[in-house]
């Protein structure tokens, strides 16, 4: 089963754009996680997960970060690849952002 790289519109459910909007994640930031991002271990069973911090030097809700780390979480449902949420941390994750 092959993760997608390059989402479409019908691939972002009403949960998902709720959530992307919510956390100020990107589309370009999700399939730049899901092509370059390390494979996360707190997944449940049956899901998948992956994990990149970016470099971010802005704002969010009035404080300043160095870092954004955003997780993508998905599964396969009859070999069709389906994105479940996207979660976003602010902060200082490593030594160098991509």
């Amino acid at each position: 089963m092959k993760i997608k790289r390059e989402l479409k519109e019908n691939d972002f459910h009403s949960h998902i754009k709720a959530r992307m909007l919510q956390r100020g994640i990107t589309q370009q930031e999700i399939e730049k996680t899901l092509a370059k991002g390390q494979t996360v271990k707190d997944a449940k069973p049956g899901t998948f997960g992956k994990v990149l911090v970016f470099s971010y030097n802005n704002e969010w809700e009035d404080r300043f970060f160095e870092e954004k780390e955003v997780r993508v979480y998905y599964k396969f449902i009859n070999g069709n690849f389906v994105l479940l949420t996207v979660k976003a941390r602010y902060g200082k994750f490593s030594k160098g952002g991509i």
